[in-house]
Formats: C-alpha cells, sequence, structure tokens
C-alpha cells in the first residue's frame, strides 16, 4: 500500500504585522524616555528694539567677582578658591555678619513671620568666565553657587521654625528666599568706586 503523504497546514501570517505594530505601541508607552535636566534658570525678556543698552552701577563692596578659567580655576575676587571654598566664600558674603566694611552694605528690613532683619540687599554675585571655558566647569561653579543660597535658606529655616526649608509652608519659604535673594549676574556691571 502505498502512503499519502499529510499536507502540513500552514501558518496563516496576515496579522503578523498588526500584531508587531500594537506591540510596538505598546512599549513605546510604557518605556519611560530619561530627560536631560538642566539649571533653572528664567531668561530675561527680550529686548524692544528701540530701546538702547542699560548698563547697571554697583558698588564694589556689594559685588563678589567670579571668574572660571579655561583650566576649571576659580577666581573670587582676584583669589585662587576651590569649589568649597567659594560656596563659603558666597555664603560669608551674603551674610556679612560682622558688617565688615570690604563686604555688602547691611540694612534692616521688616519680614513678615520674622521680623526685622539686617541683609545685604544689594549684594552682587558676578560670574563670568572665558571663552574657551569647559561647560561642566561653568555649571559646576553655577550649582555651587545655587548650593550657597540653598544652605543659608535652610540654615535660617532651622534656626527660625526647627525645621529645613523643604519642610516649611510654601510662605514661610518665600519669607527665606526675600531675606536671601539669589542676585546672580552673569554680565559684567559696571563698577565705581574703584
Amino acid at each position: 500500500m502505498a502512503r499519502k503523504k499529510k499536507k502540513v497546514p500552514s501558518i496563516n501570517g496576515s496579522s503578523t504585522a498588526d500584531i508587531s505594530f500594537i506591540m510596538l505601541l505598546f512599549f513605546l508607552l510604557t518605556t519611560s524616555m530619561g530627560t536631560d535636566k538642566g539649571i533653572a534658570r528664567q531668561l530675561p525678556p527680550a529686548v524692544p528694539p528701540d530701546q538702547q543698552d542699560v548698563s547697571i552701577d554697583v558698588n564694589r563692596r556689594n559685588m563678589l567677582r567670579v571668574l572660571v578659567n579655561n583650566q576649571g580655576e576659580i577666581l573670587a575676587n582676584g583669589e585662587l578658591v576651590s569649589r568649597d571654598e567659594l560656596k563659603e566664600k558666597v555664603k560669608e558674603f551674603v551674610l556679612n555678619e560682622n558688617d565688615r566694611e570690604d563686604l555688602p552694605e547691611r540694612t534692616v528690613e521688616n519680614f513678615p513671620m520674622i521680623g526685622d532683619q539686617k541683609v545685604t540687599k544689594k549684594h552682587v554675585v558676578s560670574l563670568t568666565n572665558n571663552v574657551d571655558t569647559r561647560y561642566e566647569d561653568y555649571l559646576g561653579v553655577q550649582n555651587t553657587l545655587t548650593k550657597a543660597y540653598s544652605e543659608l535658606r535652610d540654615q535660617k529655616a532651622r534656626a527660625t521654625w526647627g525645621k529645613p526649608f523643604e519642610e516649611l509652608e510654601p510662605a514661610q519659604q518665600k519669607v527665606l528666599i526675600d531675606l536671601y535673594p539669589q542676585n546672580i549676574s552673569e554680565a559684567n556691571p559696571k563698577e565705581y568706586g574703584k
């Protein structure tokens, strides 16, 4: 007897493209993509074309000049410092607890919830760099400056309310932000009083 060959049934592949598309769509929608983080800076509004350049006069004692050179070295008022030293120098500059003549002028202002405080409202930290400064070095210095202000606010929060800045109510945080405003200039202000 002759055997009949059985015909093997084939798989229907007409819906494979649809299934592939649905799987691709599923993975695209459920996968989280990494996002780049940057510095939280708000750019000033565009200058109208009819407006002229405005120069700002800053008293020399109210300005801390920070320069980042192309080797990643940091100069604060002409003195070579590390990032940690820069952070401490900025905190000392903003506070001026001993009313030193070479640090910013202090004035008494009244703040809600904490009353009269001596502050250096007119202080400016002027950050400049060389043309060929590495981006990482410049960002590292910007982060150091921001960290100095954050530490000042956190220290005052702990001293006043007994808890860190992040745990304060929004109104309390606003008071501390007003007490220690982050005055960082990335332009070269005109100096007087040399």
